[in-house]
């Protein structure tokens, strides 16, 4: 079974733009550079043709991720969340202790993590250990780098 995205109606709109976007645009421009590019000949050394056929591949590949997204997605309400527990949606503010800094991070699903904008999968070990902790609580993550301890301050939308 796939895994359920949460996501804000916001969200889903903009996934399903995307990937509507995508099966009529991107294919229409993708087929269209596929035809320029035979039109120059010999397709086993014609560089157009290979990139078209390489972005297509990446296209549809998104297209596919994009419609799981879609299919297995749960609309969550963000302003009915309850801050008392640390879950997908909701933002927390945590003191890191093994760097001495506070920290605000956004628990979101993987498709939307970005970890340059401290957007964090729930299914990353550090999301993954603050998910369902309340304010004052302790958290020790093991990650890939060592042992990380957080003590959560805040959770807030």
């Amino acid at each position: 079974m796939a895994d359920v995205y949460k996501l804000t109606a916001e969200e889903f709109a903009r996934y399903k733009a995307e990937l509507d976007t995508l099966r009529d645009t991107g294919r229409k421009e993708i087929a269209r550079r596929l035809d320029e590019a035979r039109s120059l000949g010999d397709l086993s050394e014609n560089a157009e043709y290979d990139a078209a056929k390489d972005d297509q591949g990446r296209m549809e590949a998104r297209i596919a991720e994009l419609k799981t997204i879609i299919e297995n997605s749960e609309i969550i309400d963000a302003n009915s969340l309850s801050t008392a527990t640390v879950a997908v949606g909701l933002s927390v503010k945590v003191f890191d202790k093994t760097f001495n800094e506070e920290v605000v991070y956004s628990i979101v699903n993987a498709p939307q993590a970005d970890p340059f904008e401290n957007k964090i999968s729930d299914a990353s070990p550090v999301g993954a250990a603050l998910l369902g902790h309340c304010v004052g609580d302790v958290v020790h993550v093991e990650t890939p780098a060592g042992m990380l301890e957080f003590k959560i301050l805040d959770i807030f939308k």
